[in-house]
């Protein structure tokens, strides 16, 4: 059967391998978001119980060599959902498909580590098969919404030389209109890609995108880490698949964004724990 992404006009970046391609897509032909409506930010609730929740936490305050290795970072890495927006991209899907709590109840398993991300991830889509026409109306309907303050974050590391990705376990078509958005080029993402037949039937999703299966973020930061000469990158994240990013030859750091999600287990083992993008931003003027 054929396979189609969102859209057939696929421009593949020169890569040395082949399964880390970043296709160009065209997301529905949408246009660059405006800020008054697709993209609008929304304020956070979490932030505000930083000083009642954050207290049993030892690492609320980054010690000097992990400041240091933020600011003098080559590259920053970010994850998308829960972390770059404010919602998990397959849930909001899902439940725009009326399998909402379903597949809820299977990313938080997935993000916690309890279950591979893999089988998570094969186990959502199979609840309720997206088509490529439900994904369009999809992204038409239900924009994606940016979290507070990382627009002026990518801005500031862009401004001072770091380059930025988004590493991601969400769909490609769902990510390109954040990173048009937000000014990140779109070879700069790794994340999934859906695939769909020649009706536009959902038929799976790209298995050999390294962001598919747990540990995938740490294959992808590495490439990131050869093929750029990069010697010091930073992931930021709210999950376990980011925490897994942090290892010898991936991530250096690993900054746990807790704005949207406070997942403790991963929250405690973070270089340094954040739950306003204020923090970091400040740590850069």
């Amino acid at each position: 059967m054929e396979s189609l992404t969102l859209n057939a006009r696929i421009v593949a970046p020169t890569r040395p391998i082949r399964r880390f391609r970043s296709p160009l897509i065209n997301p529905l032909r949408l246009k660059r978001p405006s800020k008054d409506l697709s993209f609008m930010t929304t304020a956070a609730s979490i932030p505000q119980a930083k000083a009642s929740i954050g207290l049993h936490f030892n690492n609320t305050c980054p010690s000097k060599e992990v400041l240091e290795g933020w600011r003098n970072a080559d590259a920053v890495c970010f994850d998308v959902d829960s972390t770059v927006c404010l919602d998990e991209g397959i849930d909001e899907l899902a439940e725009f498909c009326g399998a909402g709590q379903a597949v809820a109840e299977w990313t938080s398993r997935a993000m916690s580590g309890s279950v591979p991300f893999e089988e998570a991830l094969a186990a959502r889509l199979s609840i309720f098969n997206p088509s490529l026409s439900t994904v369009c109306e999809f992204l038409e309907k239900r924009p994606p919404r940016i979290s507070p303050g990382i627009d002026q974050l990518i801005k500031k590391l862009k401004a001072k030389g770091t380059n930025v990705y988004l590493v991601s376990g969400g769909f490609r078509q769902m990510i390109q209109p954040v990173a048009l958005h937000l000014g990140i080029p779109v070879q700069n993402i790794f994340a999934n890609q859906l695939l769909f037949g020649s009706s536009g039937e959902f038929v799976g999703f790209d298995k050999n995108e390294p962001t598919s299966r747990s540990g995938g973020k740490a294959v992808a930061v590495q490439h990131i880490k050869e093929v750029h000469k990069y010697e010091a990158v930073v992931m930021v994240g709210d999950g376990q698949t980011d925490l897994e990013a942090r290892k010898p030859g991936g991530a250096n750091l690993f900054i746990c964004y807790a704005g949207v999600q406070l997942r403790e287990a991963v929250a405690t083992k973070a270089d340094w724990l954040v739950f306003d993008f204020q923090d970091l931003i400040k740590t850069l003027e």
